[in-house]
């Protein structure tokens, strides 16, 4: 999907910090969470952690969010099954 947008239409929690996604051309992917949130250094990010708070996520406008935006990630590392920025996002928090 050169030069167009991706979505997620689906997201669908698959156990632990799991998530099974669908994006909107068909490519499915389940992300491993643990490992960004582990390292993240800001309180806030690594009160994720917590299950009953991760389970709180929801799509917004294709998006993968939690809370008012408090951790959401780029749609296209999602995609990728990447989320190797987010590290100096949590730092920068």
């Amino acid at each position: 999907m050169i030069g167009s947008l991706i979505n997620i239409s689906r997201a669908q929690w698959d156990g632990d910090y799991r998530i099974s996604l669908k994006f909107d051309d068909g490519t499915s992917r389940t992300v491993d969470f643990f490992p960004f949130l582990s390292r993240a250094a800001h309180p806030s990010l690594r009160a994720y952690l917590q299950p009953e708070l991760f389970q709180t996520f929801r799509l917004e406008y294709g998006e993968l969010v939690w809370g008012d935006y408090e951790l959401c990630f780029p749609t296209i590392g999602l995609y990728r099954g990447q989320l190797d920025a987010a590290p100096a996002l949590a730092e920068a928090a």
